[in-house]
């Protein structure tokens, strides 16, 4: 996708899928550099933001940090630089997946208990669930 006007934020929203404020945040995060200034004073985009945020939203999308979000950039801003920091952040981020696929398992096993507290329709001070739910210990 090239565009050889500049975009102004709405339209690199519409072009990214990404929000007006993400995209705000994103550049005060320091992820996206600073767009050039229109003589009225318009954020105005160009491709290098196109990819940069379609890189970023493509991170986001495989649940990485922002701090890992600003890592990989970093390299990517280095491009002969050498790839291993790339391969142990997502060694890293692998490890982090894995721990919370476990916790999620955990989770769902809870929700699965308290949902046997209650196999049928009662009234509501009658619920096992909500009875549960209200324990204290």
């Amino acid at each position: 996708m090239s565009h050889a006007e500049p975009l102004k934020i709405s339209q690199l929203a519409t072009a990214t899928g990404a929000s007006t404020e993400t995209i705000r945040y994103y550049e005060q995060e320091g992820l996206l550099p600073p767009p050039a200034r229109s003589a009225s004073n318009y954020r105005l985009y160009g491709d290098e933001h196109i990819k940069r945020l379609q890189f970023i939203r493509h991170c986001r999308s495989l649940d990485m940090a922002l701090d890992e979000i600003r890592q990989l950039l970093s390299l990517r801003d280095a491009p002969d630089a050498n790839c291993g920091g790339v391969n142990r952040l997502l060694d890293v981020h692998i490890e982090h997946v894995a721990t919370r696929i476990q916790e999620l398992q955990s989770l769902r096993s809870q929700l699965e208990q308290l949902r046997a507290q209650c196999g049928d329709t009662r009234p509501a001070r009658q619920c096992g669930i909500l009875l549960e739910l209200d324990r204290s210990d």
